[in-house]
């Protein structure tokens, strides 16, 4: 069965979705009146995440981005170029799942992940200019079209979305909702414990601050498609079988070796406070978290507990809006017709 796209109106529709997919719905958004408990909560919990890079002062960084040991600089940088193409190609495969939703309170949602998509990828380059020339970020930019490892790892879940845009199924959009879990729920994780080993060692706490911000909006894009993924299985049983719970089971397994792989490859043994070892632990452990968020069981049980303690407090999507390096409120003045430019 085919997707058909969603209509941009219906006056002979329910304001409330008949179907996530190929339903009946006016296109109307009405929040009183959804089909899904928890897509308004989510909603306002995207909403309150709200943040720009331009809240985050570099200047510190840029000072000390100079002095980080020469595989330290190397791994910031290609760890950035990583998360940029991901990022990219986020917002663009976001969009395009909006397109068949028919729950106009999925596709609200769809719009500020993608939004907020935008605003993770606008940081990377705001966080480069503060510490590299212009010829260094374009390079950076670019790893992803020349690095064999970095492409193996994009192409494993480019080739997944590929999928679902050319031909558009349930199964198909099923299957890319998993290619989408492990990009924003495995594969930023090895970069994240990268930068929030960094700042527990006082290196680059600006950067490692944007970052919390972006991992905690990931989190929440997570929620979002494992429970988009829970909710189509439960309208269409012919995708809830045993060949889709081995899909997503090797799909994992495999998104975990290559993000190891690209641990090794990139930061390896070099960078104190996160050995390989420790990588591996860790990433079987989200990986487990992936699979339950999805609906099945661990995949890897001898992983059940997070090896890395010390990364919740810089991972914790329900931490308040601070600085939680000086564990201090950050409070950020608006410019008004009371204040105007000159006390900014």
């Amino acid at each position: 069965m085919n997707l058909e796209k969603r209509k941009l109106y219906d006056p002979t529709a329910p304001n409330a979705s008949t179907a996530i997919v190929n339903g009946k719905s006016s296109n109307v958004l009405n929040w009183d009146d959804v089909r899904f408990s928890w897509a308004y909560p989510l909603y306002k919990n995207m909403l309150a995440n709200f943040w720009t890079p331009f809240e985050i002062n570099m200047t510190h960084d840029a000072k000390q981005f100079k002095n980080l040991t020469e595989p330290e600089q190397e791994s910031f940088k290609k760890i950035i170029g990583l998360l940029a193409f991901l990022d990219s190609v986020q917002t663009d495969y976001s969009i395009k799942v909006a397109d068949y939703l028919t729950d106009s309170s999925l596709v609200a949602l769809m719009s500020v992940l993608s939004f907020q998509e935008v605003v993770h990828n606008q940081s990377y380059s705001y966080v480069l200019s503060s510490l590299v020339p212009k010829s260094t970020q374009d390079e950076i930019f670019d790893y992803w079209k020349s690095d064999p490892i970095l492409r193996e790892r994009n192409e494993f879940i480019v080739n997944g979305y590929e999928e679902f845009i050319h031909n558009p199924t349930p199964e198909t959009l099923a299957k890319s909702i998993v290619y989408d879990v492990i990009l924003e729920g495995v594969n930023f994780y090895s970069g994240f414990a990268f930068f929030y080993n960094l700042a527990r060692h006082q290196k680059m706490v600006s950067t490692s601050t944007m970052i919390n911000y972006i991992n905690r909006d990931e989190q929440l894009h997570v929620y979002l498609f494992t429970n988009l993924f829970k909710e189509l299985q439960h309208e269409h049983p012919e995708l809830k079988t045993e060949e889709m719970e081995c899909f997503v089971k090797e799909a994992l397994i495999e998104a975990t070796e290559l993000e190891l792989k690209w641990f090794k490859y990139i930061i390896g043994d070099q960078v104190e406070g996160v050995t390989p070892a420790d990588m591996e632990a860790y990433l079987k452990f989200i990986a487990n978290k992936r699979a339950k968020q999805l609906g099945y069981d661990h995949i890897f049980p001898q992983h059940r507990t997070n090896n890395l303690k010390w990364i919740k407090a810089y991972e914790d999507v329900n931490a308040a809006k601070s600085d939680f390096f000086e564990q201090k409120s950050r409070q950020y003045a608006k410019v008004s017709s009371d204040n105007g430019f000159d006390e900014l």
